[in-house]
């Protein structure tokens, strides 16, 4: 089925991404908005603009059946829903296919299956993919308790239904468990409209990798190498960069293959991400989730492949071959990605609504920079902070982190607090600079030293 007309279902910079690989396949684009984002640079460059709602997402980025009737009614085949939002729902594409419309992303079963996490880590057991020890499902305190006792301290209790740290607590004993058991359930109730928890055990010293793909939804599956998201706060990633330079090649590749293997397990469609931890004790991976859609980072991933995986995504999802061969997939070079984000460090990342006074972008060699910000924005109150992603590339780390310093000084805000400051504290700091981190590093020694 071809695709004249695309509905991007999204907002921000990823509502701009997508339009721009959309127009690069000679698509018209139509564009979903809230009322606060009615002047926002994703409704100038679209085609047609339909507001579909007040600011609340939930009043309208998170309506599928509002979407779904913009799209009937503007002429589109298609929605691309991006990430966050509506993504990894599964009642979007079953309303697409109800109304013979193109989903681009996993079919809704796909989707319901990777998106509960107990029965995604089922699926990676029976296909031999290493997982922590951990537990089914537990319902109570006491369950907890028992799990704890088996696996042994310390360790993590997890949302099943749901990813990005909500429901998510590290307990080293009996008492901690007790105090956020609760706690964590009735936020991951909130958060995914699902309380239903598990547990892993926890990792002290570890490296957040992860393995880009796209399926053909026929079983054939090829990857673009790893990324490493370790820099991270609260389980929500701050820095990332492809490939992971702390991997040796054997265990690179042994991840890359039950990557592969997992998703073509399902007959996985569209671009999707496996998510591991890597022990730096032990040198041992294990699964954590798969992403069933594409991620923030992935241009760290395009820049060191050459690939468009957005563009890809649309090709896909109307019917294309998937004509790459892993073999010719080549991974060149080095490439590292700072989210700016509209908060404040100093107050706790207290985030920051206003209008963007001045905004003036880094200009240089293998820059690349993802945004729907322009001096005199408003960045509204409603959604998630994120205003751009700065990316540099190099022929080694070194090289694209004297970039990503460089550009990070270049880089002109005014008008609002963000974390621009923090982003060139993490990337100047010696054991950033020596490789010499992992996921509570930014927590236990970055952080303490940026706010002293």
């Amino acid at each position: 089925m071809s695709i004249n007309r695309l509905l991007i279902a999204n907002r921000g910079e990823i509502a701009v991404r997508v339009n721009r690989a959309a127009r690069a396949l000679g698509m018209e684009v139509v564009q979903v908005v809230s009322a606060a984002d009615r002047d926002s640079l994703a409704a100038e460059l679209a085609d047609r603009t339909v507001v579909i709602g007040p600011g609340p997402a939930q009043a309208s980025y998170l309506r599928p059946e509002l979407i779904v009737h913009a799209a009937m009614q503007t002429g589109c085949q298609a929605i691309h829903p991006g990430y966050g939002f509506l993504s990894e729902r599964p009642e979007l594409p079953r309303l697409c296919d109800e109304n013979k419309l193109l989903f681009v992303g996993p079919d809704p079963e796909t989707i319901s299956l990777l998106g509960d996490k107990l029965q995604a880590r089922r699926l990676a057991e029976k296909v031999g993919v290493p997982l922590l020890p951990g537990s089914d499902q537990i319902g109570s305190v006491d369950d907890a308790l028992t799990g704890a006792a088996e696996i042994g301290f310390p360790v993590l209790i997890k949302a099943a239904a749901g990813g990005g740290g909500r429901g998510m607590f590290i307990a080293r004993s009996d008492d901690q468990i007790r105090a956020s058991f609760d706690k964590s359930a009735a936020e991951a109730k909130e958060a995914f409209g699902d309380g239903t928890l598990y547990m892993e055990r926890y990792i002290e010293h570890a490296r957040h990798v992860e393995v880009q793909v796209l399926g053909d939804g026929k079983g054939k599956v090829v990857h673009f190498g790893e990324r490493d998201c370790s820099v991270q706060r609260r389980y929500q990633k701050v820095i990332e960069e492809a490939p992971c330079t702390v991997m040796p090649p054997d265990i690179k590749a042994q991840l890359h293959k039950m990557a592969v293997d997992l998703v073509a397990s399902v007959n996985y469609r569209n671009a999707g991400t496996v998510e591991f931890l890597y022990d730096l004790d032990r040198q041992g991976f294990y699964f954590i989730e798969v992403n069933a859609r594409i991620q923030v980072e992935h241009p760290v991933s395009e820049c060191i492949t050459g690939a468009d995986l957005v563009q890809w995504q649309l090709r896909l999802a109307r019917g294309d071959a998937l004509t790459l061969e892993q073999a010719a997939i080549q991974v060149t070079g080095h490439a590292m990605e700072c989210r700016i984000n509209a908060e404040d460090p100093h107050r706790d990342f207290l985030p920051q609504p206003g209008r963007l006074t001045r905004w003036r972008p880094p200009a240089g060699v293998a820059i690349r920079l993802e945004t729907h910000c322009r001096e005199g924005a408003m960045i509204p109150p409603y959604y998630d902070s994120l205003m751009a992603k700065l990316i540099t590339t190099g022929g080694t780390r070194e090289e694209a982190i004297k970039r990503m310093n460089a550009a990070l000084s270049d880089l002109e805000i005014e008008g609002l607090a963000t974390n621009r400051s923090l982003h060139s504290f993490i990337t100047a700091h010696p054991d950033f600079i020596n490789n010499q981190f992992h996921t509570k590093w930014l927590e236990q020694t970055g952080l303490p030293a940026f706010l002293a």
